[in-house]
């Protein structure tokens, strides 16, 4: 019997597929090895093959989309309310199988190489800098137990950074100086890498007209306006703003019933990433707004009503959903008071 849907669950090395035919009925349920799941597919004819959209998803959508295959990914969580019995890969397979053909499934969008490399720049600066900071508090923390301690910032850095360059200190055992010295070299190295992903980030932006029309938003420079563009390569993919907002996961999480609307904190779902560089450029916008209070009024008046954070990821779900307006109908920023200048009234 031919098989017209497809429930593949993916792993590192052991694949699970759940297969049906018309009507409904199983056809197969086969566990494949890795090096077995391309050949496998190949000799099937053409069908639809759902998959939860986990690490390497994106791969092997783009690798059974060129055997004719149509390819659909689903978020996890999605996928969980169809499992019917204790977690295996079999059951996983089968809801799979199961929740691919739900209408009201929603997908997620395939990402291509060059996509996925965009990314990867994002994530690989992502990681040294948190690197850096662990380094950094280490190089604090073992010179305060020798006494040394120095102000907060980059010039504390550099203080400490000129303390172990000086192998003259008294201060500093010879054991504790061969330490930090290390430590010292590691965080040089740092320093450049992410300098040289800074450059590559940079001259990705300069050549994408959607991310330099966003660095327009205030709060949104060009890691964040890089960030969202290669993150979201057709913005028509969401409906509104508002989605936009609710996949990056700035939206009130909502716990209504019988008619009563129960919003509590942000829902913290989807893009991390996303989420924090537009919470840290709000917190930006808002520190010169209390400096410039005629530039942002209706920020100022805010917070005298509203804690900082509250209003920072107000203003981070505000910043989306303008992010989004621009992506998916053209044009740059206008501050308020030049689009109500520039329409007349």
């Amino acid at each position: 019997m031919q098989i017209i849907t497809i429930g593949l669950d993916i792993a590192k090395n052991v694949f699970q597929v759940h297969g049906i035919g018309a009507g409904e009925k199983v056809v197969i349920r086969k566990r494949l090895r890795r090096s077995q799941v391309l050949v496998f597919f190949e000799a099937l004819s053409p069908c639809l093959i759902g998959m939860e959209a986990c690490a390497t998803a994106h791969y092997w959508a783009r690798e059974l989309t060129k055997l004719g295959h149509q390819v659909r990914l689903m978020p996890a969580k999605d996928v969980k309310a169809y499992v019917k019995r204790n977690k295996n890969d079999a059951a996983d397979a089968e809801a799979i199988c199961e929740a691919v053909r739900r209408p009201t499934m929603r997908f997620v969008q395939i990402k291509s190489v060059e996509q996925q490399g965009r990314l990867m720049l994002h994530r690989a600066r992502d990681l040294l800098l948190r690197q850096r900071t662990q380094v950094i508090n280490a190089l604090r923390a073992h010179l305060a137990e020798l006494g040394i301690v120095a102000a907060q910032g980059r010039e504390g850095v550099k203080e400490l950074l000129t303390i172990i360059a000086g192998e003259q200190d008294a201060r500093l055992p010879t054991d504790a100086h061969a330490s930090l010295a290390v430590l010292a070299a590691e965080l040089q190295a740092m320093q450049t890498m992410i300098g040289a992903l800074d450059k590559r980030i940079i001259a990705q932006h300069r050549s994408n007209e959607m991310s330099r029309r966003l660095e327009s938003i205030p709060g949104i420079g060009v890691t964040g306006a890089s960030a969202i563009t290669a993150a979201v390569p057709d913005p028509k993919v969401f409906r509104s703003g508002r989605d936009f907002a609710a996949w990056i996961g700035i939206v009130p999480r909502q716990d209504s019933t019988g008619g009563k609307h129960k919003l509590g904190p942000i829902s913290k779902r989807g893009d991390r990433y996303l989420r924090r560089i537009l919470v840290v450029g709000a917190c930006a916008v808002l520190r010169y707004a209390r400096h410039r209070p005629e530039k942002y009024p209706w920020l100022t008046q805010l917070l005298a009503r509203k804690p900082f954070r509250v209003v920072a990821v107000a203003l981070a779900n505000k910043m989306a959903r303008i992010a989004w307006a621009l992506l998916a109908k053209g044009g740059t920023y206008r501050a308020p008071a030049l689009a109500t200048a520039a329409s007349g009234v």
